[in-house]
């Protein structure tokens, strides 16, 4: 092997660097094994790298002015000796490993900042998208407080109040129910919370013979911040009432789960 010429070659500088692949690794170690001049060129190579890594500290800065005049000082000094030539050391190529490993480091801090960046504009995409969600909320809300109000003025809305009962004196509701379309608003803003598991339940009754008729569940009870249910009721009611039952409701009222109980007033 021709030692001087694989020196030359470039390879030595990948290897400390860290550049070879796997199978290249192992083959540059069996030359460091083989060709001592080979292992010193390397040892050579990691102190070029070490003095610029050092260099490149801002802390170090002195330290190395000051150990440079030192070196050319004592090689002013000296007899010149007469040893075997060296090849010296491409101090370009190092320079070129250092830029590119503050390159490399740059590049890191930039994309790190431009991850930090686009996790901000999705937060901020995210805030944005919530505030449009209220103000879509609010609007809604709006315009079911005016459908609302436009209910309760109508001409053909009865108002029928319904009162706590036994099982919850203090619950109260109200029914808006409208004749001529055969629609009945529910506003059970009053009502307890259900438990898990039960929903209020609505029934239009007839008094002689007592016949209830169920017209509907007051479902999403929690989610529903209005608290108003609209429910068709083609039934000639005589009472409204509302019951507490499982979920999916009852055939039948459960009467000990009666929560408010009114009776329309007679024309």
């Amino acid at each position: 092997m021709d030692i001087q010429k694989y020196i030359s070659s470039g390879i030595l500088e990948l290897y400390v660097y860290g550049a070879l692949s796997e199978k290249e690794s192992r083959e540059v170690s069996r030359v460091l094994k083989e060709y001592p001049e080979v292992k010193t060129e390397v040892e050579e190579i990691e102190k070029a790298l070490l003095t610029l890594s050092s260099a490149a500290a801002p802390n170090n800065a002195e330290h190395l002015i000051f150990s440079i005049k030192e070196k050319l000082a004592k090689s002013s000094k000296a007899p010149t000796p007469v040893t075997t030539p060296v090849r010296s050391i491409n101090w370009i190529t190092y320079s070129g490993w250092a830029a590119s490993l503050l390159l490399l480091i740059g590049l890191f801090v930039f994309f790190n900042r431009t991850n930090d960046l686009r996790d901000e504009l999705s937060a901020e995409r995210a805030r944005n998208a919530q505030m449009e969600e209220q103000i879509a909320n609010a609007r809604e809300n709006a315009e079911k407080a005016e459908e609302l109000l436009a209910v309760i003025r109508d001409r053909n809305v009865e108002r029928v109040p319904l009162r706590g009962q036994n099982v919850a004196p203090e619950a109260f509701a109200s029914v808006y129910w409208n004749t001529q379309e055969n629609t009945a608003y529910i506003d059970a803003k009053d009502l307890p919370q259900p438990p898990r598991g039960k929903v209020y339940q609505v029934w239009s009754l007839t008094m002689q013979p007592l016949t209830p008729t169920s017209i509907g569940l007051l479902d999403d009870f929690e989610a529903d911040g209005n608290k108003v249910f609209s429910l068709e009721n083609p039934n000639q009611s005589e009472a409204f009432g509302i019951t507490l039952e499982p979920e999916g409701g009852s055939e039948t009222p459960t009467m000990e789960q009666l929560y408010v109980l009114g009776t329309v007033a007679a024309p």
